[in-house]
């Protein structure tokens, strides 16, 4: 079995539409792929109706937190959707985005960069808009050459010259609210260096007593020392370990599928889930 964890549509910062993703997922010879767009669910359903036969949809989200002034992403797998909390979280997360972002563009302009804020929204279109949306727009203006470039001190890095702050939830919150929905929670990319400060171990330790289920370990922005020393790190505290593409279409040049997780950890996962379960696809009617 093939599975990619962690991908993300045009319902938040991805370029497929959720149709569009579970297709290509497909194509790319995925037998599971789950769907974790920023801080809501809202691409769900179509991706569901879309599911081609031979192919399992896992529903999630990446929930933005901060924990001691560092920013972190949860991704949070087969929860109920409805749970009132838990949904009542992301949409103070999803309110809080336009604000931040307009605060980013009026930096920017600051900066003497001549990006307006009908550039970001048009670029956003439907998406709950974030921190890519307005790199893809420093990439339009010629001031960086890739998304990834944005993401540096100088430009939309966590503390970075044009980074604004927005709600993010505390990780222990996420956890409980997640569990209390039913689902499972694995720490998005707990290495990524390059994207700004990281938690450090003694806080994923902490997060593992509270009830985390796992780490994100096999991803792009992670090398190999740094994959081995958050296996060793994932022994020591008994969590899973995955892997996943972070899929966000043209705006990253990593492809769906070229980091997977094992089907035994997968398995495991679902095991421990109770707020959804995997839907299996049975011939959706393909992208919209």
């Amino acid at each position: 079995m093939r599975i990619d964890l962690h991908t993300h549509s045009t319902a938040s910062d991805g370029t497929d539409t959720p149709a569009q993703l579970v297709a290509n997922a497909a194509a790319a010879g995925l037998d599971v792929v789950a769907l974790t767009d920023h801080d809501t669910v809202r691409g769900h359903a179509e991706a569901a109706a879309a599911l081609p036969e031979g192919l399992t949809l896992v529903t999630g989200a990446e929930l933005s937190c901060r924990i001691d002034g560092v920013g972190l992403h949860m991704l949070a797998y087969l929860f109920d959707p409805d749970e009132p909390e838990l949904a009542r979280e992301r949409e103070l997360v999803r309110d809080d985005r336009v604000p931040r972002a307009r605060t980013m563009v009026r930096k920017l302009q600051e900066l003497g960069v001549p990006v307006e804020w009908e550039q970001v929204a048009r670029i956003a279109g439907d998406g709950s808009v974030g921190r890519p949306h307005v790199a893809t727009a420093l990439v339009e203006l010629g001031v960086v050459e890739t998304v990834s470039d944005a993401f540096t001190p100088e430009w939309l890095a966590d503390g970075g010259r044009a980074y604004a702050e927005k709600h993010e939830l505390d990780p222990f919150d996420a956890i409980r609210l997640v569990k209390a929905a039913g689902g499972v929670t694995v720490f998005a990319h707990p290495a990524a260096v390059k994207r700004g400060e990281v938690v450090p171990e003694s806080s994923i330790a902490r997060l593992a007593a509270a009830g985390l289920d796992g780490i994100e370990v096999d991803h792009m922005d992670h090398d190999e020392p740094t994959r081995a020393a958050l296996r060793g790190l994932a022994r020591d505290l008994g969590l899973l370990t995955t892997g996943s593409s972070d899929y966000h279409g043209s705006r990253k040049t990593v492809g769906l599928g070229e980091y997977t997780t094992d089907p035994e950890i997968y398995g495991e996962i679902t095991r421990r889930a109770t707020g959804a379960f995997p839907v299996p696809g049975a011939g959706g009617r393909g992208p919209a």
